[in-house]
């Protein structure tokens, strides 16, 4: 049994990438220059950074509403209310993990969601990072299509 569940994660993490709907390369190109986001609110960046487990793709929720489904190299960009508590959750093998953050207004927040091997599949977390490292990485990604999620 053992041998099944390692063969079926290997597989997963070895197969192509998952395609998910894709901004144009001009808004993708605007929402890297990272501008301040309007009064009141911050700026929500949440990106995914690798190619492991390029064939799965893993939903992403702010607030318990659908931000988008990601693929590997890709980002979304968002608002959020300033001066409060924000809960970031994705799916992942089991049940979903969430990552909860006080967003100053003004500001952007960085947020890198990554896949882990599983126990059946690869699952999906979440760690908050630095402005310096989100805006390095974000650099090189695209922006995905917001608002789409396949669960």
């Amino acid at each position: 049994m053992k041998k099944i569940a390692f063969l079926a994660v290997t597989l997963t993490v070895l197969a192509g990438c998952a395609s998910v709907k894709m901004e144009s390369q001009e808004a993708s190109t605007k929402a890297k220059q990272f501008a301040a986001p309007a009064a009141g609110s911050s700026g929500l960046y949440v990106y995914r950074d690798s190619t492991l487990g390029g064939a799965l793709k893993k939903d992403i929720h702010v607030d318990g509403k659908c931000l988008g489904e990601s693929g590997p190299n890709t980002f979304f960009y968002t608002e959020v209310a300033g001066g409060k508590e924000h809960v970031v959750e994705t799916e992942s093998e089991f049940s979903p993990n969430k990552l909860t953050v006080m967003f100053d207004a003004g500001k952007n927040y960085f947020i890198r969601q990554y896949i882990k091997l599983g126990l059946i599949a690869g699952g999906a977390d979440l760690e908050q990072v630095t402005e310096a490292q989100g805006k390095q990485a974000v650099s090189k990604l695209d922006l995905a299509t917001p608002g789409t999620c396949g669960n």
